[in-house]
């Protein structure tokens, strides 16, 4: 049975890694106050499209390379991940920044299938 979640949650790192708004599959999350240990990566992939008015704000020259590669801000990048208990979880980054002082992004639980 899948559920759909959509929560904020916190993702953790055994390793440190160099772009903040290219992050690696995370190797735990922490949801409601739990530690989840992710422990396959069944697949990745980007979102980078823009939509409103960050899909006018740019030359049709730049939007072709964005949209493969991203820009700042803009895009998602998922992971379809199992985790110790055979659920299949997909989260993803969201890139664009929450207000002005939060500028770094943040994870979100999309959904939880149970085998």
């Amino acid at each position: 049975m899948k559920q759909f979640i959509c929560e904020e949650i916190h993702a953790g790192f055994e390793k440190d890694f160099f772009l903040e708004k290219n992050p690696p599959c995370p190797n735990y999350i922490l949801w409601r106050g739990k530690a989840i240990r992710l422990i396959e990566i069944i697949s990745a992939w980007d979102d980078f499209s823009r939509s409103g008015k960050q899909a006018r704000n740019m030359r049709e020259t730049h939007l072709e390379r964005a949209s493969k590669k991203g820009s700042w801000g803009v895009g998602r990048q998922y992971f379809k991940v199992k985790d110790r208990d055979d659920r299949i979880l997909v989260i993803y980054f969201d890139r664009a920044p929450k207000d002005a002082v939060d500028k770094k992004g943040r994870w979100i639980l999309l959904s939880v299938e149970s085998i």
